[in-house]
């Protein structure tokens, strides 16, 4: 069998767990982080990492699969 390509975008987006569940940083963290933009509890709780949903688990899992 040939080797398969890996997505070079969800490469660097997602990580696998070693009981298989694929970590996954928020959104919307890139700009406007002061002032106007967002609270310092909202900017918190982006930080912290989630877990992608099992719908999307085994689509994620085909685009990395040397992870």
């Amino acid at each position: 069998m040939p080797k398969i390509k890996t997505h070079s975008g969800a490469k660097k987006r997602f990580n696998l767990t070693k009981s298989g569940k694929v970590k996954r940083a928020h959104a919307f963290k890139s700009h406007l982080l002061n002032g106007h933009g967002k609270t310092t509890k909202r900017k918190r709780g982006l930080r912290a990492g989630a877990y992608a949903d099992s719908t999307n688990e085994a689509t994620i899992k085909r685009m990395i699969p040397y992870k």
